[in-house]
């Protein structure tokens, strides 16, 4: 009676000991077994992983009572649920872990690695200032990638156009490589963008601004005489049509044109020809004309037209600002004032009468004549000269 009383006491000793120890040395139900996965792996600096641990299991009947993130980073947060977002801000290789912990106090860990790329450090190297129509050399050659990985340039010379329609003004792609060339035709500061990418989808896009200056040049009018000369022979009735651009590049001051007709030295070839000289000028709407006279039994028959003051003597000898040398000759040129005269000259010469004459054997000695026009210009010739500074 004695030994069973003894051995029912060692057995209930036995029993309680086993229950005070469930809780805290494994004998109870056990730690959790921990997961981790990611949305990427590979980031640039700046962008966010998505972690998420809700694939990590733990014993029944436990449940599991909290995830304890930490992101290699120096930081770390504690939440309910499984999953959690992270932004990087520096680059480099980071080892993130997550401490999964049951409501038993049981835990366990498991990590992923996660690389955030370096984007590219531009460097860019651009003038103080152009003149307008002057290359500008725009050189991000010294452009660093901390990865040291190939490197890819792409240039937006506009940034106030999107020529791509995809609503950023920055990305038009007008010229790809490290160092570009680009020319402004009007003054102004000009704002564009060069957007790097390395091998590793990191990218970096830099704005500059160029100031484009206005040119400087130096105007003056130089006088000049031009002569003009034409000749050929007309039968009665027939008309000669001369056209020309007298004016072409130049102001035209005055012109005189004479046209003279070869002498009819034999008495039989008497009285002398008449002809016509028309001059038309459409552009200026201006149109005259006149016929040979012979005033003067010892002269040829001839007819004069001339015209004084066609246009105002312009400023000479000063300098203008302006985008490039076409437009100011363009402007001066083409000045509303001193516009008269350009465009076609179409002069026409018609044998108007070269008879009567006395037939010989009933053949007209005098069916025509030889004629000779002559024409004298007075103009200002534009001499631009581009004034360095």
């Amino acid at each position: 009676m004695g030994n069973q009383s003894r051995t029912a006491a060692k057995a209930l000793t036995l029993l309680l000991l086993a229950h005070s120890l469930a809780g805290c040395g494994g004998i109870g139900p056990g730690n959790p077994n921990a997961s981790i996965s990611a949305d990427t792996t590979s980031i640039n600096a700046g962008e966010t992983v998505n972690f998420d641990a809700r694939d990590s299991t733990t014993p029944s009947p436990t449940i599991i009572d909290e995830y304890r993130w930490e992101f290699g980073d120096g930081t770390s947060k504690t939440t309910k649920q499984g999953i959690v977002s992270h932004a990087y801000s520096q680059p480099g290789n980071f080892d993130a872990r997550v401490i999964v912990v049951n409501d038993e106090g049981g835990t366990d860990s498991a990590s992923i690695g996660i690389f955030v790329n370096d984007p590219p450090e531009i460097e860019l190297l651009i003038p103080d200032f152009v003149k307008t129509g002057q290359a500008a050399i725009l050189d991000a050659s010294a452009t660093t990638d901390r990865e040291a990985g190939q490197l890819e340039f792409s240039w937006d010379f506009d940034a106030d156009t999107d020529s791509d329609g995809d609503s950023d003004p920055l990305n038009d792609d007008d010229f790809q490589g490290p160092v570009a060339e680009v020319t402004f035709d009007t003054a102004g500061n000009r704002t564009g963008a060069v957007t790097v990418f390395d091998d590793s989808g990191g990218k970096t896009t830099k704005i500059w601004t160029l100031r484009v200056l206005s040119r400087s040049f130096r105007v003056v009018w130089e006088e000049a005489t031009v002569d003009y000369d034409w000749s050929d022979y007309l039968e009665q009735g027939a008309s000669h049509e001369i056209q020309h651009l007298p004016g072409e590049g130049v102001r035209v001051i005055e012109v005189s044109a004479t046209l003279t007709l070869s002498r009819d030295l034999l008495p039989i070839e008497w009285p002398e020809d008449n002809f016509s000289l028309e001059l038309d000028v459409p552009s200026s709407g201006w149109k005259t004309s006149t016929i040979t006279t012979h005033d003067n039994i010892t002269e040829n028959a001839s007819a004069t037209i001339q015209r004084a003051e066609m246009n105002p003597y312009p400023n000479s000898g000063y300098t203008v600002y302006a985008d490039s040398k076409e437009a100011v000759e363009q402007g001066l040129l083409n000045d509303p004032d001193g516009r008269f005269g350009q465009g076609d000259w179409i002069w026409t010469i018609t044998a108007m009468q070269c008879d009567p004459d006395t037939p010989v054997d009933g053949i007209d000695p005098d069916q025509g004549n030889d004629w000779a026009l002559e024409a004298r210009f007075v103009v200002l010739i534009l001499r631009i000269s581009e004034v360095a500074v």
